[in-house]
């Protein structure tokens, strides 16, 4: 149990730089806008965070162990630890990278490393949702935009009634995305040590989780710990830096992003699109921070065009998702390399 402990360490390292990072992508506009305090955004997004994970956090896990099934403990904690530093790295910049494309470029370091092949339809899969995440936010954005504009200009209700409003909204909208970032990222987080580590169902207040619960729930802690301890400087880089957002802007946007993780994650809406003659949805953890600047710069075509959107900070922004897989894959299969020549730990079956 306690060598168990010890490699999910770099889980748990994980969880925390998640935590850190894509809690800006839930509450950043909010906070960024003032109305909501950054104690209460944390608050709720380690609630429903936890719960998004241990109840809907299958789908997406399992979505991505198809690109490679890591089968030794030894394998999991560096898959896991690579992504885990390359996110810091990113993050010490105040950039809301991709967890998904650190993790995806972890596990395909080790595919290289132990001659796995990788699957490249899962890869497309994957990879794709890394383009059409963000338009689809955008578009979910521009649209959610649009009819909750019309709403408030030809409402009566007093401005400070409406801002009261604005605030409950906020929150309504973070817990959503709370609950989506936990059931559709967690799968970046412990999705490599599910095949690595078989954990007997265990009764927890009256509820049996499974062995995956476990671990899902061990991991959505991990990432409240990131989200109370180091978060707030990413939630100002996205809610005030890259495009000024008003209230009702956050609130979109908020909705927007959720929408995007929600959809990747959920399988009764996958299947129901199988029943109606659709292809699947793709089960996959997509990247939160992608919808998040996705559905900001919808918001920024919306109010004003292409003209007020800071274009430095967004090209920055595009560099560090370019970079972070190919860092990510890179570290990985250098620490594969030791870990298993040096530190004598098979890192494969």
């Amino acid at each position: 149990m306690l060598t168990s402990m010890l490699f999910l360490s770099s889980a748990l390292f994980m969880g925390w730089s998640l935590g850190a990072n894509d809690a800006a992508n839930i509450f950043g506009t909010a906070v960024g806008t003032k109305m909501v305090s950054f104690r209460t955004a944390a608050a709720i997004s380690c609630l429903f965070i936890i719960l998004g994970a241990v109840v809907g956090g299958s789908g997406a896990a399992h979505g991505l162990g198809a690109l490679g099934a890591i089968d030794r403990l030894a394998g999991a904690f560096v898959v896991s630890l690579s992504a885990a530093v390359t996110v810091l790295w990113m993050t010490r910049f105040g950039l809301p990278v991709s967890t998904s494309q650190a993790i995806v470029g972890a596990i395909i370091g080790w595919n290289l490393f132990t001659g796995n092949p990788t699957d490249p339809v899962v890869l497309t899969r994957i990879v794709g949702t890394w383009v059409y995440g963000p338009i689809l936010a955008g578009i979910f954005a521009m649209l959610l935009f649009l009819v909750v504009r019309k709403v408030v200009n030809n409402s009566t209700i007093h401005l400070l009634v409406l801002d009261r409003y604005t605030r409950n909204a906020l929150l309504v909208a973070g817990a959503f995305g709370a609950y989506s970032l936990g059931a559709n990222n967690i799968a970046n987080v412990m999705g490599v040590f599910i095949q690595a580590l078989d954990l007997p169902a265990r009764e927890f207040a009256g509820l049996v989780l499974s062995g995956e619960q476990q671990l899902f729930l061990l991991g959505g802690f991990a990432i409240a710990v990131g989200v109370v301890t180091f978060s707030k400087r990413v939630m100002l880089t996205v809610g005030d830096n890259l495009f000024k957002l008003s209230p009702v802007s956050a609130f979109v946007v908020v909705v927007a992003t959720a929408l995007v993780l929600f959809i990747f994650s959920s399988t009764w809406l996958s299947d129901l699109f199988v029943s109606v003659g659709l292809p699947p949805i793709p089960l996959v953890p997509v990247s939160q921070s992608q919808a998040c600047v996705g559905a900001v710069v919808g918001i920024g075509l919306v109010k004003g065009g292409w003209r007020i959107i800071n274009y430095r900070l967004l090209g920055k922004i595009g560099l560090g998702w370019i970079a972070t897989p190919m860092l990510s894959a890179s570290l990985s299969y250098v620490l594969l390399f030791f870990m298993q020549n040096v530190f004598m730990q098979n890192v494969q079956m």
